[in-house]
């Protein structure tokens, strides 16, 4: 299993549900899905602080298992 990685929220559409995640330390925010949050409900808030494992999704980086 990949490491845990603490970020914060950069944006987060409710609507769509889906927004990006900035990794401590990193300036390349990496893309979150609503099904990829395991606590409920599967919504994220701007400068909410998460942890996530990071893997290889569609063609980019994403964020996988994020928890708040």
């Amino acid at each position: 299993m990949e490491p845990r990685v603490k970020g914060f929220v950069q944006s987060y559409n409710r609507e769509r549900g889906y927004g990006f995640i900035l990794p401590l330390g990193e300036t390349t925010p990496v893309f979150v899905e609503r099904e990829d949050i395991e606590a409920e409900p599967r919504v994220l808030s701007e400068e909410q602080q998460v942890t996530f494992a990071i893997e290889l999704g569609r063609g980019r980086m994403a964020a996988r298992r994020v928890r708040p």
